[in-house]
């Protein structure tokens, strides 16, 4: 798998290697662009020499806040999003054995089972946990039965609705303008 996210040749090899950094993506993506949020890992990872959940659930919460603070940040909200990633890293020690991929591997789980222990994360709500799953599905070659109907409209062929369907900069192009028309529907604009 090599995803093509960010932009940035580092930040998208950790995404494609790294099963933490991807989720961690995926948490930070709010508020700030896909590009930004998915190259927080990075940032993270090149800050404080490591990416795994227990370096980072056993991380300082002060200088961790210092860590997302850096220019330039990991995300626009640092000390609350320090807190969130921070929290993700516990879950993910406490409930996965410190392995993020065995959130959707562990005992050969269905697309409904991934999309139910996504949801059980800090920080992962019911549309974050459907974008995550479609994009383990579309992208990372995830093949839990049923993983589409799961994720719902983010699980559909060819929609670019999110950052499940980002393969280039065509692609990206396409999500934003699906964004930016989605939130001009939204406010009575388009």
């Amino acid at each position: 798998m090599a995803l093509h996210i960010t932009g940035e040749q580092a930040a998208d090899e950790l995404l494609s290697d790294d099963a933490f950094a991807l989720l961690t993506g995926m948490l930070l993506d709010q508020q700030v662009t896909m590009e930004s949020a998915f190259a927080g890992p990075e940032k993270i990872r090149s800050r404080i020499g490591a990416i795994d959940p227990e370096t980072i659930a056993g991380y300082d919460p002060e200088a961790f806040v210092e860590v997302f603070r850096q220019t330039p940040a990991v995300h626009r909200f640092p000390g609350s999003m320090a807190g969130r990633v921070q929290a993700l890293a516990a879950a993910v020690v406490g409930d996965w054995g410190g392995e993020a991929s065995a959130i959707w591997t562990l005992d050969a789980p269905s697309g409904a089972e991934v999309l139910t222990r996504l949801k059980a994360l800090p920080g992962f709500g019911e549309q974050k946990a459907k974008i995550f799953l479609a994009l383990l599905g579309k992208q990372c070659g995830v093949e839990a039965p049923g993983w589409r109907e799961a994720a719902g409209a983010y699980g559909d062929e060819g929609a670019f609705r999110s950052v499940a369907d980002i393969v280039d900069p065509e692609s990206l192009a396409k999500v934003r303008a699906t964004k930016q028309a989605a939130k001009a529907a939204a406010k009575g604009t388009g």
